[in-house]
């Protein structure tokens, strides 16, 4: 735990002091979710209908952008080879990435998500499912992200190549987080949705880190 605390403080350090990844995921959250109503009408009757789902499929883009340097700069400088040599051990490493990446990126997806629901004319008591689902659901995209950002580390156009592996896992996520906030709105419950999500936040903290370790081995040796 000692040493996972200290990994979590040194990427939040290195994130802090490059700082652009970070806001180039919020701006792009807040500029694509403002994009929306011009393209599809602001009929007051459909934007609530819609804004949940709009609200999700915008975060889990938004997360995406700063996954290809999850690991890349300790590549390139040698870092990672030394983490991989130390005591700590590479899912250490995983899950210190991971909660960096949420910290740094899925925490301010998740302010920022109440003030976009405003514009599409959420309802208030869709509200708690909104913050609920995503309190729950952002952390699976930094730790399943991880497992891409690891298969894809030193490949070309590695970008593309990770949309393509991770989109797909992204997808339950999606549909749960949406079907949360649409719940909310017509009145049904929530709760399986919320339980649901969970269970996917319990078994990616249980496997994601393993299997990102497992990507980071290989590409090292």
């Amino acid at each position: 735990m000692i040493g996972l605390g200290l990994l979590i403080r040194r990427e939040l350090g290195l994130a802090l002091r490059g700082g652009t990844d970070a806001v180039m995921a919020v701006v792009f959250f807040v500029l694509a979710a403002v994009l929306f109503p011009f393209g599809v009408g602001t009929d007051p009757a459909m934007l609530p209908r819609i804004g949940g789902g709009i609200i999700w499929v915008v975060a889990l883009l938004a997360a995406m952008l700063s996954l290809e340097r999850m690991f890349a700069s300790d590549h390139e400088d040698g870092s990672l080879d030394l983490l991989y040599l130390s005591p700590v051990g590479l899912g250490t490493l995983a899950l210190a990435k991971a909660v960096a990446h949420w910290l740094t990126t899925g925490v301010l997806l998740l302010i920022a998500a109440p003030i976009l629901a405003l514009l599409y004319n959420v309802p208030a008591n869709a509200f708690g499912a909104l913050v609920a689902s995503m309190l729950l659901g952002t952390p699976i995209l930094s730790l399943v992200g991880g497992i891409g950002a690891a298969l894809t580390l030193g490949a070309r156009r590695g970008g593309v190549l990770l949309a393509l592996l991770i989109l797909p896992l992204y997808i339950p996520v999606l549909i749960f987080g949406a079907g949360a906030i649409d719940g909310a709105i017509a009145g049904r419950p929530i709760a399986p949705q919320l339980m649901v999500l969970g269970g996917f936040l319990l078994a990616a903290l249980a496997l994601a880190p393993w299997a990102t370790a497992a990507a980071l081995r290989q590409a090292i040796e």
